[in-house]
Formats: C-alpha cells, structure tokens, sequence
C-alpha cells in the first residue's frame, strides 16, 4: 500500500476551463472523443456539466446539455463526474421553488452527476438546505463551497467558522472556491489548516490562473493539508483558467505525494486538445487576451468567467476601449452592494452594472431588475449591509425580505409544465424551460420541430455527430 500522502486531481477542461476562458463555447463533439481516455487518467472526478453550460448549449450552441451529460456518463464509467450547482439557483439567475431544486437534482443523478459542487453566491447557507437536501435524498455526494473574496467581514475567522458550519450541516466534502484568483499563499497557509482542524471531511481548493500566483497558492494550501485540488489540461490552462493538471501533477509526484495521475494519458488527452484550442483561437471564440497573466485581478478581484463574458459583452457594444474601465468600476459597485463575493449570479449581476455604469456615463442611471431584487432581499443576506440611502435611491420604499427567499416561493414545477404543454416531452424538457423562459420554450420548439426530429442529431461510440438516425427511434425517445 502506498503511503505517500495523497493528492487528487478535478478536471475542469470540460465546464470551468472553457466557460473561464471562452464564455462556455466548447461544443459536446469536441468533447466525447477524448472522455474515455480521460476516464483512464486517474482523475478523482472530471467537472463537466453546471455552471453555464447549460445556458450556453441550448441559448448558442444549439444543444441538448441533459444529452451531453447521458454521452459523457457513456464514456467515463470508472470517474466521478462533477456538476456546479449555484444553490437555490440550481444552473439558472434566480431562486426556484424547492419542488424544482429536487427534480433538478433527480434528474441530474439519473443522468449521470456523482459529485454536486453546491455554492451561494452570497455564503448564505440557507440557500443551500434544499439542494443539500435534494442531493442527499438521491445519493450522490454533497460537496458544499465556500466562495471566496476579501472584504472587512471576510476573515480567516469568518471562513473558518462558515466551514465548521457547512460540515455540521452534512458536507461529504468542502470546497474553497476561488473563482477571481486572489487566495494568495500567506492567506492559504493560515487558512486551509485552520479549516482542517474543524472539519473531518476532504477539503478541496479551487482557484484561477488569472493573477498569476495559483501554482503557489495550490503548493501552499497543499502543504496545509488540502485534500483535492482543481486543475486544467494545458492547452485550456492557466489565463483566467486553472493551473496545468500535468505540471501540477509531474511537481508533486517529485515532492513525494501520491497524485494517481497518469502522465502518458494526460499527454494524450493535452495532444487532443491543442488543435481544439488552436480551431478556437482562429475563429475568435477563444480571445488571447484571456489566456493571458493580468495581476491587476489581485485589486479588482474580478473572476476568469466574468473577465471573458465583459470582454464579450463591451465586444458586441463596440466598446472594447472600455474594458479596463469598466474593470475599475466593479469594485465600486461591489462595495455599495455590500461586499457580495463575484460568483454567478452576483457576478454577471455587478458586471452588467458596471457596464451600465460606464457606458451611460452615469452611475445607477440604468438598474437591472435583478440588481434591484438583490437588494429588496430575493437573493439573500448581503455579507455587509447596504447603505439605507443607496438602497432607497434604487428601489425607494419596496419590502425587503430578511428570512430564507425560498420560503416566499410556491410549487412551480407542476404549473410551468401544464405551461408549456406539447412541448413538456419529459422532466428535462420542463426543467429547461423552468430555468430559462424565452430562451428555453424557444430552443424546444426548435428541437421538436418536425424537421429537426427527422434530423436529429446522435453521436457514436467516437463522438462523431451523426444526423441518421431511425425516425421512430429518435421520436420515441423525444416522447419517454
């Protein structure tokens, strides 16, 4: 037995490195021919599904994302397979009824999710009970994350005790997620040894390339007795991505730990990407500004997907002279709603703003209405409390819940499938369109048009599309 101390390895190249890097554009072909020799590189679980991409299949790429999940189960048998789940957010921008946080989470297991990374973007742990719940009711693992950010109220102590917290509350696993890529070495030292002497759960350490310190920050929180940490195959690392899976993994076997990596199965799984890579570099969904180091990350704390969705947003705008701009607002706009760490929603929630911001030339002239629900409560407890006077400016004297926002919501899952009647084929089909209205009604009705049923699209045992399959076949499985 060996008894060199163990190290193990997440793979993000299929969610987190591409949604970081690339607003979430990687396609299910590019992906399902290289799964199976992933499932054979030792990996303690591949991240693969959650987050956006979800969004992202059915709103650009066309997608069925509940497909993509079924073909990646398919070919990686022996790996857990890890899903990002927002809380009561599920995969979507608003708080769900709790009817349709269980389905999600049953249907997620059904097709394939071992692992459920469960976070709230504002750390309040009363929006994760009913996914907590949901994920424990269905047997899979819960694995509860810490979001990480800095501010007056978010000390060593605080995160500590939110850790300590999270076990008690049934974690199989804690996760500290650094999603902007400023827990530095000094802060990892201190921190990841003072979670471990209050937990007895496996502790796993995310963060991003973006600053340029993430390789530090990972040996120093491994040295601190982190448990698993999460990496990317080169030619989707570092940027606003994580650190290498195959440099982290050849730096520890060295020092002497066990990381169960197999070194000639990720030089096979890196040859596959890089012309993936290369493909979506030439087509300009893979901006090279992205793949870049930017330590101003370390002032503006702004997170690798929120970096490459601004960029893509003041693209479209024709106002990518604003980037660094807008990047000096968030800050701003992240202290007057009260320090909420940059994760989704509250991510794209202070960027849209920001953007708003700048280009109005005006500061709250234009409020999403999402921002305005944030602060009327809907969202949860803000970690400092907002200003009285910015709050009246921006929703004047509207109520503003202070107990869990799930409890104001009724049963939904049952009312928006009588909705969407013919098109509500199966539980994902009302799922897609409980989490995403307009977009999702209208990808269904794109995917159950006659004409798209007699040419749907199937993938065969390499992940090759294929556009001929049997007609009675394919509506058949339309209509289980």
């Amino acid at each position: 037995m060996d008894e060199r101390t163990k190290v193990r390895f997440t793979e993000t190249v299929l969610r987190d490195a591409h949604q970081s890097l690339m607003a979430t554009r990687m396609s299910t072909a590019d992906m399902l021919p290289i799964v199976e020799t992933m499932d054979e590189a030792g990996y303690y679980a591949l991240e693969c599904w959650g987050g956006a991409t979800y969004d992202a299949a059915i709103r650009f790429l066309h997608e069925d994302p509940w497909e993509r999940l079924r073909e990646i189960r398919k070919r990686a048998p022996h790996t857990k397979l890890q899903m990002l789940l927002r809380g009561q957010n599920l995969i979507g921008y608003r708080h769900y009824a709790d009817d349709i946080v269980d389905k999600f989470v049953e249907k997620a297991v059904e097709n394939g999710v071992d692992i459920f990374r469960i976070f709230d973007a504002l750390n309040d742990t009363r929006n994760l009970q009913a996914s907590l719940q949901a994920v424990k009711k269905y047997k899979a693992h819960a694995q509860l994350a810490i979001c990480y950010t800095i501010s007056e109220v978010h000390t060593i102590a605080y995160y500590t005790a939110l850790a300590e917290e999270l076990a008690e509350m049934g974690a199989d696993s804690i996760c500290i997620k650094d999603m902007a890529g400023i827990l530095t070495p000094k802060v990892a030292a201190e921190l990841i040894p003072a979670i471990k002497k209050v937990i007895d759960v496996p502790l796993n350490i995310h963060t991003h390339a973006t600053s340029g310190i993430s390789q530090m920050t990972y040996m120093a929180a491994i040295e601190g007795g982190a448990d698993i940490i999460d990496c990317a195959i080169s030619p989707f690392a570092e940027g606003t991505s994580q650190p290498p899976t195959e440099s982290m993994g050849l730096v520890l076997e060295e020092l002497g730990y066990d990381t169960a990596l197999n070194v000639f199965k990720l030089e096979e799984i890196a040859d596959y990407f890089k012309p993936v890579r290369d493909r979506y570099l030439a087509s300009g969904e893979l901006d090279p500004k992205m793949m870049g180091v930017d330590p101003k990350a370390l002032i503006y704390q702004v997170p690798g997907g929120m970096l490459s969705n601004l960029n893509s947003q003041l693209k479209q705008a024709k106002a990518s002279d604003k980037y660094e701009a807008v990047l000096r607002e968030v800050p701003r706009v992240r202290a007057d709603l009260g320090y909420p760490p940059l994760v989704t929603p509250m991510s794209q929630m202070v960027g849209t703003q920001a953007v708003f911001n700048v280009l109005t030339g005006e500061r709250y002239k234009m409020v999403p209405n999402e921002v305005k629900d944030y602060l009327r409560g809907k969202y949860g407890k803000t970690p400092v409390p907002i200003d009285g006077a910015f709050r009246l400016q921006i929703i004047g004297d509207d109520e503003v819940i202070t107990d869990r926002p799930a409890n104001h919501l009724e049963p939904e899952f049952e009312k928006l499938k009588a909705e969407l009647g013919d098109l509500a084929r199966n539980d994902e089909d009302v799922l897609t369109y409980a989490l995403f209205p307009q977009v999702g009604k209208a990808y269904l009705e794109e995917k159950y048009a006659p004409e798209k049923i007699a040419k749907a699209i199937s993938y065969d045992d390499k992940g090759n599309r294929d556009a001929a399959e049997d007609i009675i076949r394919i509506q058949a499985r339309y209509r289980r």
